[in-house]
């Protein structure tokens, strides 16, 4: 390969799938994460959970809704995600 062409690399970012639990923030829905792990004494499988903050440009998603989140840049202080698709839409009830 030659000085002058260049090879574009993709980076790999990480993709979360949860359930949106606040949507009260401008352009910010906060999304809970849980993963199922076994325990490593005991041989249970335990619930581990996170939240993440995660950029909305549009304040589309809702209480209740199942989004996928991808890794970005920063964007403030505690939001380093973005919303990348809608799973599911949450029931209403």
């Amino acid at each position: 390969m030659s000085d002058t062409q260049t090879a574009k690399v993709s980076k790999v970012t990480r993709a979360l799938t949860g359930r949106v639990v606040s949507d009260k923030m401008n352009k910010t829905v906060t999304v809970l994460i849980e993963r199922r792990v076994r325990h490593p004494l005991v041989g249970k499988i335990v619930t581990r959970s996170r939240k993440y903050h995660a950029h909305s440009e549009n304040n589309e998603y809702k209480v209740g809704d199942l989004v996928t989140i991808e890794e970005t840049r920063p964007i403030s202080k505690t939001k380093t995600w973005k919303v990348v698709k809608l799973v599911e839409k949450g029931r209403n009830i």
